[in-house]
């Protein structure tokens, strides 16, 4: 499809059609990784300081947590809409542009003296954050060729798994220290310092070149199409259920790791680590060939989870269970970079910040469903039902995944086979 085709369906007349290049571009991938560890460390930021935040603003604990879901539901609300919206802006721009909105909020949330002003200025945060997470995900599909295109998504969620292991910690601590409102303060320095290095290294956008998977003609059947478009929306729904079950688990994993797991209070801090180096561990496999079947990688580590939760709930030992849970920790890694890898190829390069918007949509859902349903779940079943849910939908999760490619396979090869019977007749 050529430039002046794709202004006519609505793309960025910015899209250039030339093959990518065969390396990987470390600095942009790199660059973008550094802008998700710090988008990750300003929205989970108020989960560590919630006490200094409570004493502070003089709100209990429970309102300052809630900071957090105002994030999420405003990503959920917003950013699918103001992507498109903003479809026909530079892509490095727009990103340069969300980044820094993102760092004033976070500097706006170190001043501002009442509660009812740091909820505003989140929702600010969270409107920048869902348009940053809506391009950023789709942005190595620019940059790299489709062979490294798992590769390079596992480098730039990486920046994300960084966060939760060092970013906020380190930020608490700072916050610990020196106060809450000195520690937002300095991730949002660094975050303006950010977006200023994004701006200098991301090519401009008729530099990038989309990579686009191998296409048998110009224009494809409107079957294959479809089935791209349907592959896209069942990744979101599978993304939505699996989040959902992560984040359920999440939200109760101390009762988890001692009600259920057995293991000492002492002991949660710890194992929260090693899950963390766990799941690193898992996203990195994620990019390296031994993943390169994404579906079936992907089909199997949400196995591997629905095994390692039913080990962690039914096995009475404690160190079985602490493997499992590690081993949950590890499986769950790879499986945000094999969604969105999915996504990528599924989607059409002119719809691919489209579709990663939907994906961000799906996730943020995930997270303030899954702290609903774990509530609903601890009050009504006991907390050792939460990790039971989560087999659930892992096994559901895996199923659909698998059903919609065998069947989005059918579609594809009927298309093909029509289009060789036309062209023969």
């Amino acid at each position: 499809m050529s430039t002046t085709e794709l202004a006519r369906a609505g793309a960025p007349t910015t899209m250039t059609t030339k093959t990518p290049t065969t390396g990987m571009p470390w600095r942009v991938l790199l660059v973008l990784a550094s802008a998700v560890f710090l988008s990750i460390t300003i929205e989970m930021l108020p989960t560590g300081l919630l006490p200094e935040m409570s004493a502070d603003l003089g709100v209990g604990e429970p309102l300052v947590g809630l900071l957090v879901s105002v994030f999420a539901f405003t990503v959920v609300v917003t950013s699918t809409p103001l992507t498109a919206i903003t479809r026909r802006m530079s892509r490095r721009t727009l990103l340069t542009a969300v980044l820094v909105v993102l760092a004033a909020s976070t500097l706006l949330s170190a001043v501002v003296p009442e509660y009812w002003m740091l909820v505003g200025v989140r929702v600010i945060g969270g409107v920048a954050h869902g348009v940053f997470w809506a391009l950023v995900g789709a942005y190595p599909a620019r940059v790299v060729a489709e062979g490294q295109l798992g590769r390079a998504v596992s480098i730039v969620l990486g920046g994300g798994t960084i966060a939760l292991i060092a970013g906020v910690p380190l930020a608490t601590a700072l916050g610990q220290a020196l106060g809450w409102r000195p520690a937002f303060a300095v991730v949002a320095a660094l975050t303006f310092a950010g977006a200023l290095l994004m701006r200098a290294v991301l090519p401009a956008d008729g530099a990038t070149a989309a990579s686009a998977p191998p296409a048998a003609s110009a224009q494809p059947a409107r079957s294959s199409r479809d089935a791209g478009t349907t592959a896209v929306l069942v990744v979101c729904v599978v993304t939505a259920i699996v989040m959902t079950g992560q984040y359920a688990a999440l939200t109760y994993i101390a009762p988890i790791l001692t009600d259920v797991v057995g293991a000492p209070s002492s002991a949660v801090a710890p194992l929260l680590f090693a899950s963390g180096i766990a799941g690193a561990a898992g996203l990195a496999v994620a990019g390296t060939r031994f993943a390169r079947n994404g579906v079936r990688t992907l089909v199997l580590a949400l196995a591997v989870i629905a095994v390692a939760l039913v080990v962690l709930t039914s096995v009475p030992a404690l160190w079985p269970a602490i493997v499992a849970y590690l081993v949950w920790g590890f499986a769950f890694g790879a499986v945000p970079p094999l969604l969105q890898t999915r996504l990528l190829q599924a989607a059409a390069p002119e719809r691919r910040d489209a579709a990663s918007a939907l994906y961000t949509t799906g996730f943020n859902i995930g997270i303030g469903g899954g702290a609903l349903i774990g509530g609903l779940l601890f009050g009504s079943l006991g907390v050792a039902s939460i990790p039971l849910a989560f087999v659930v939908m892992a096994v559901l999760a895996a199923v659909i995944v698998a059903v919609s490619t065998v069947r989005t396979a059918q579609v594809r090869v009927a298309a093909a086979t029509g289009s060789v019977r036309t062209s023969s007749a």
